[in-house]
């Protein structure tokens, strides 16, 4: 059995020992951790510096990074701006254009409602009214061709009054309908300028200008994997290569680097990649001057549109150039979309807007010369 020991005074200095031991090994120990702590302290705020420097001169390259692009968007911008003033100035003589022949109309419709009161009025025969019904058919379809270009509606006028004068029988009436034939023929002979199909045309161009790719949007052809010498050999159907345990030492060197050379040669080929640019700065566009060129070129397209149907030969022309320009200079020309816009506006611009319309005196003459001698 242990035995308890006797003195009751031992404990408590055994203990009193103990705590004067364990302050001194604490105190030991937080020297121990302070000594690290200045050299720690400063190599944090070298590298708080170092970072600090870093990101000014990161922030300073990208304000001068976006003050370039800002001041390439503002020119842009200019130029939209004024494309827009262009084509708001066509569409307002449009307008005055409109309003003349609205006004013209108008006129063509109070004589009409007057002839057709002054003929209730005298009771006219059947000839008479036929001979005024063909005047004011010729006479609309005059100001529709000298105004508006209708080539077509004008022939159809002539045709019915031709039509509506052989109904009669009369002999009196052979020769206002020899001078209806004539400008019948004189129509007929005229070239025909399809402006709706034009029109189509460039609709589908202007559709197809978002799908058209860019210079600026050419991507990095994926590496190709090299073909081996043996490979070659096989796919061509020769004779299998011999092994290389079969071949001596020159051989098989020659071999390894031909084979080395070819993989190089292939690599270098996938890394290299030289094109001839004439406009270097179409490669360096941002995605917004991208989307700009693309709405410049969507507005030239619009106004030679405008110009078409206003059969204004000179803006027509100017426009269809301009578009040009921009396909050649900023889009990729070896792309089969754009190859077909390019043959589009090729087709547009064989056209010839610029044709004198004939006047329809002759018959309307003889008309009114019969009416006088009557």
């Amino acid at each position: 059995m242990n035995e308890l020991p006797n003195n009751p005074d031992q404990t408590p200095s055994t203990g009193v020992a103990l705590q004067k031991v364990a302050p001194q090994r604490t105190g030991g120990l937080l020297q121990a951790l302070q000594r690290p702590l200045p050299l720690a302290v400063t190599v944090l705020a070298v590298l708080l510096a170092v970072q600090t420097v870093s990101s000014h001169s990161r922030i300073n390259t990208l304000r001068r990074d976006m003050a370039q692009s800002l001041q390439k968007g503002n020119a842009v911008n200019a130029e939209t701006a004024a494309l827009a003033r262009e084509v708001s100035d066509t569409a307002k003589e449009l307008q005055v254009k409109v309003g003349v022949l609205e006004s013209r109309q108008a006129e063509a419709q109070t004589q009409q409602l007057a002839l057709e009161q002054l003929y209730q009025d005298l009771s006219k025969n059947r000839d008479e009214w036929a001979l005024s019904e063909v005047e004011q058919v010729l006479s609309t379809a005059s100001q529709q061709l000298q105004l508006a270009g209708n080539v077509q509606g004008a022939l159809i006028a002539l045709q019915n009054a031709d039509r509506s004068l052989g109904r009669s029988d009369k002999p009196q009436f052979l020769n206002i309908r020899r001078a209806i034939g004539a400008d019948i023929e004189r129509l007929k002979a005229m070239p025909a300028v399809d402006l709706a199909g034009v029109a189509l045309r460039l609709d589908n161009v202007i559709a197809q200008v978002d799908t058209l790719p860019m210079l600026s949007d050419e991507k990095p052809l994926l590496p190709v994997a090299p073909v081996r010498e043996t490979r070659r050999q096989a796919g061509k159907g020769g004779a299998a290569a011999p092994a290389p345990e079969s071949l001596g030492l020159g051989q098989r060197m020659v071999q390894t680097w031909r084979n080395w050379s070819q993989e190089m040669w292939d690599d270098l080929r996938q890394l290299v990649r030289v094109r001839s640019v004439e406009t270097p700065e179409a490669l360096l566009l941002s995605p917004t001057e991208s989307f700009f060129v693309r709405e410049n070129l969507k507005l030239r397209l619009l106004n030679a549109r405008l110009a078409l149907l206003s059969r204004n030969e000179a803006a027509f022309r100017d426009d269809l150039a301009s578009a040009q320009e921009i396909l050649l200079k900023y889009f990729d020309t070896r792309a089969r979309a754009t190859q077909s816009a390019q043959s589009g506006l090729r087709q547009v611009q064989a056209n010839n807007l610029n044709i004198e319309m004939p006047t329809l005196a002759e018959s309307l003459n003889a008309v009114r010369n019969y009416k006088a001698k009557g």
